[in-house]
């Protein structure tokens, strides 16, 4: 990833991160690459994680996440839950 597009990611990060985690089932918001069938492509993702990914009708309106955020593709990666050990 060039310098250039880790600094959109972090700037779309830091923008929506908060929003983002007000969401139902979302645990964590981060930055990577995003995958198709669990195998990592080379595309730059903002990586919304959940504890469980669920069909859009499944959710609220409110809680429905979007594709992309300021032209940065948004990834949806189930991650269980987190907890201090």
């Amino acid at each position: 990833m060039n310098e250039q597009t880790l600094k959109q990611l972090t700037a779309v990060q830091a923008e929506h991160a908060q929003s983002l985690m007000e969401k139902a089932h979302v645990v964590a918001v981060g930055i990577g690459y995003a995958q198709v069938n669990g195998n990592y492509t080379d595309t730059p993702a903002l990586v919304v994680m959940v504890d469980e990914k669920l069909p859009p009708e499944a959710l609220e309106e409110a809680d429905l996440l979007p594709r992309e955020l300021d032209g940065v593709r948004v990834d949806v990666v189930a991650v269980g839950t987190f907890s201090a050990g």
